[in-house]
């Protein structure tokens, strides 16, 4: 008899929770004594809010330029070490409906351990990919493995999949249904009624497990439909947009829930429209256009490989710019401020060498071009090609 729930582990209702009332309240009776019913604070003042947001905003800054960085030494370091046995692996997948080709000769290799983002435009054929993957529809030719053997259904629940569309059922009580979706992924009552008490109060949502899923804002269910995706710690993460309609505070919640589930040893696949994310989180990308791969490799030699040849550096000394191709300039209280561009035949080290005849340098460094960069440059490109 468990302390907390007033019920033995193996107490399980045949029942479906949305079509029996028994099972409906079996359920409200475990929910409700895992987590009583405690009434909702005293509304605050809006003005203390914002002001505390703003403060957390802030605050939140330094944070993630700690996170990219991190992440960069991250991928640094692993590209060094010896490449990774591919935990998916997906070969000359193509998916034709009607007239409409959605996958044409698709072969993507994820790294076991790694975050990879899945990139595109609109309409590209990232979501059909991700149905193929999650067995949701089956390719018209190619085939997809997982540990090396042929994906089937079976393997479906070593995936965790949270799709852009959001699935929760509106009538249910959250706790009744995290519960019934944790059993449904093959967890035993007792070890679901476990990891939700550790992920609700990590997540500080005790006070949610009572409410209706339609009581919830959606940055609110989508908090709960993290938890369900991630409680059975399948072998492979699916995450389609996570961090749509989240606050700053919540985004920088759940990326570190992603790098701390990747540490823990788990693969993730993230497709998302914001490169800023891709650039903090992804170890390789695969940027999907018109059905085709376009675009695939390493986060960091792909930006390498874009490179213009511009250069931030802070001199010490006013610069003679004749010598330079000079883009922007400014003074401020650490020196001269300069954005260069080498000429075509300079190396980065020749550039350094002349800026130092000049002047004492503070920083060099070169601007390499952002994900977002890459990826209109690439699809553009791709675009006028055909």
């Amino acid at each position: 008899m468990s302390a907390k729930t007033g019920m033995t582990e193996n107490n399980k209702s045949p029942h479906d929770p949305t079509n029996s009332k028994l099972g409906t309240r079996n359920s409200e009776l475990e929910t409700r004594t895992l987590y009583p019913a405690t009434p909702d604070p005293a509304p605050r003042d809006p003005g203390t809010q914002n002001s505390e947001l703003r403060t957390q905003n802030l605050e939140l800054a330094p944070r993630n330029s700690k996170l990219r960085t991190r992440n960069s030494e991250l991928r640094t370091r692993n590209s060094e070490l010896a490449p990774r046995t591919p935990l998916l692996q997906i070969h000359h997948v193509t998916k034709q409906f009607s007239n409409h080709l959605a996958l044409d000769k698709v072969s993507v290799d994820i790294p076991e351990n790694s975050i990879y983002g899945l990139l595109g435009p609109n309409g590209a054929g990232k979501t059909t990919l991700i149905r193929i993957i999650n067995c949701i529809t089956a390719p018209d030719s190619g085939e997809v493995l997982l540990n090396g053997k042929k994906l089937s259904s079976d393997d479906v629940r070593h995936i965790g999949y949270l799709p852009e569309e959001r699935g929760l059922y509106k009538k249910m009580k959250v706790g009744e249904q995290a519960l019934f979706l944790a059993q449904l992924k093959g967890m035993t009552k007792h070890d679901a009624l476990k990891a939700l008490k550790y992920w609700f109060e990590k997540f500080e949502i005790q006070s949610w497990w009572n409410k209706k899923v339609e009581e919830l804002s959606k940055g609110m269910a989508q908090k709960v439909q993290f938890i369900t995706t991630i409680l059975h710690q399948p072998k492979l993460l699916i995450f389609d947009e996570p961090f749509s309609g989240f606050d700053p505070v919540n985004v920088d919640l759940l990326k570190r829930e992603i790098i701390g589930l990747k540490d823990k040893g788990a693969t993730i696949i993230f497709s998302t429209h914001n490169m800023a994310s891709v650039e903090e989180l992804c170890d390789h990308i695969s940027l999907i256009n018109k059905a085709k791969i376009v675009l695939q490799g390493n986060v960091d030699s792909i930006r390498a490989s874009y490179a213009t040849g511009t250069y931030r550096v802070v001199a010490k000394s006013k610069l003679n710019e004749e010598p330079f191709s000079v883009i922007e300039r400014k003074e401020n209280h650490h020196g001269f401020e300069y954005v260069l561009k080498t000429n075509p035949e300079e190396t980065n080290n020749s550039l350094l060498s002349n800026i130092m005849a000049q002047s004492e340098v503070f920083a060099f460094e070169e601007i390499l071009p952002t994900m977002n960069d890459v990826f209109i440059q690439t699809v553009t490109s791709k675009t006028q090609q055909s």
